[in-house]
């Protein structure tokens, strides 16, 4: 485990004093110095983390690794004063593939002086399969940071220490709660701490989640909702040459529904629905009794997957062999994050920062892609959820190239630090 530096006596103090002053003055048109110099400070030590966090194994079905982090991380975050407990799942969403033990959280709760509720979120499970770590050690080439699950989401977990760490070296706490949650299940839909998110972000002013922000730091105000459709068709078997009518094809039901909800997807509201894999039959001579189907689902609007759900249930009313049985299972893996003017104007104001350390900060209001945890994040809250707060990097869920930028440690610290500061005092309203 890195050593943390204790703070100092008055140097903390007096830096926060100063920043406060500062902060009663006109927006800075240079970045707060002290702020900035002890964000250079905190590199080293946070690599030193993220060493420690890649070198333990944490694939999403690896408990054993997954325990191991979440002590790891827990233990840090004690350190740094806060109240911690690693917790266990007790309320599980059971997904398609959901395994049948769920791997841990660290939350820890850090009470300051003030009214404000600030959430930071990451996640400590990878994709990958234990015994891939010797061939994607941890590794510093030039400006990049190489490792096994570097970008995705360790280097978040980091972030969030040592944005922490940096806070309590200024000896701020003018937040009301600092709230730090990382959950050991992202990487297969959040099951067990789904509704945790949700609960815990619900009374909260800011969240925010710290998965990378790209190759260009892009901050993501709207990520896209994933869903899944299965469906299971039970018809009757017999044999397909002396007495197929004996029998009730299960084939012929299954195309017949796929058939009919192909033309579901509004692509114009972003509204996707694909059936992808399918499954029928045992023998070729013989009228198949069963038939599945699967697909997958995409929206930007939570009341989109509601409606498609419902004109699935509408559409399996509609045989085609009265005397099968459809049923249908819709599963929303993930919901979408849909841009408020909450994270609108909070991002917004991380853009002034941005300019403060000379360079430009971008902001996503569109859907690109996948979902994260912000989106669960989101579901309860009126405050603002913004996701992309972590380093840049690329490479993630790849084999031999997931790094972070190093040249993007420091202006994500300072950008973490002075908006939880900012946020904290009124500042940032």
């Amino acid at each position: 485990m890195p050593r943390l530096h204790p703070t100092r006596s008055l140097v903390g103090p007096l830096i926060a004093s100063l920043w406060l002053a500062c902060a009663a003055t006109t927006a800075q048109a240079e970045p707060i110095a002290d702020i900035h110099t002890l964000a250079q400070n905190e590199q080293q030590p946070l690599l030193d983390t993220l060493r420690d966090l890649v070198n333990i194994e944490s694939g999403s079905k690896d408990i054993e690794g997954l325990n191991q982090i979440a002590e790891r991380v827990a233990g840090q975050l004690r350190q740094l004063g806060g109240t911690v407990e690693i917790l266990q799942p007790t309320d599980i969403y059971r997904l398609d593939d959901t395994p049948e033990k769920v791997g841990p959280a660290v939350h820890a709760v850090f009470k300051g002086t003030g009214s404000k509720k600030i959430m930071l979120i990451a996640h400590m499970d990878t994709v990958y399969l234990k015994g891939m770590l010797k061939d994607q050690p941890f590794r510093i080439d030039g400006d990049k940071a190489y490792g096994l699950g570097i970008a995705d989401d360790k280097q978040g977990v980091a972030l969030i220490l040592h944005t922490v760490a940096l806070l309590q070296k200024l000896s701020f706490k003018d937040y009301g709660t600092l709230t730090v949650l990382t959950n050991g299940d992202e990487e297969i839909s959040s099951p067990g701490w789904r509704s945790t998110i949700t609960r815990f972000a619900a009374d909260q002013d800011v969240v925010f989640s710290f998965e990378g922000g790209g190759t260009d730091g892009t901050l993501r105000l709207a990520t896209s909702g994933i869903g899944s459709a299965y469906l299971t068709v039970h018809g009757k078997s017999s044999h397909a040459g002396a007495r197929p009518e004996g029998g009730v094809n299960a084939l012929y039901e299954l195309s017949h529904q796929v058939l009919q909800m192909k033309d579901l997807s509004k692509p114009e509201q972003g509204l996707k629905l694909n059936w992808t894999v399918s499954k029928s039959g045992t023998n070729r001579n013989v009228i198949p009794a069963d038939a599945t189907a699967q697909a997958d689902a995409r929206a930007l609007k939570v009341a989109d997957f509601d409606e498609l759900e419902k004109a699935l249930q509408d559409k399996i009313k509609n045989r085609l062999l009265p005397e099968s049985k459809v049923a249908l299972k819709f599963e929303v893996r993930r919901p979408p994050l849909e841009a408020n003017e909450a994270s609108r104007h909070v991002a917004a104001y991380g853009k002034t920062i941005y300019q403060e350390l000379g360079m430009s900060l971008k902001v996503d209001e569109k859907a690109t892609g996948g979902g994260t945890d912000a989106a669960f994040a989101a579901l309860k809250t009126r405050g603002a959820v913004v996701e992309g707060m972590g380093l840049s990097g690329f490479g993630a869920h790849s084999n031999d190239a997931e790094y972070v930028q190093l040249n993007s440690i420091v202006p994500r610290l300072y950008l973490a630090t002075r908006m939880i500061m900012d946020l904290s005092t009124g500042k940032l309203k």
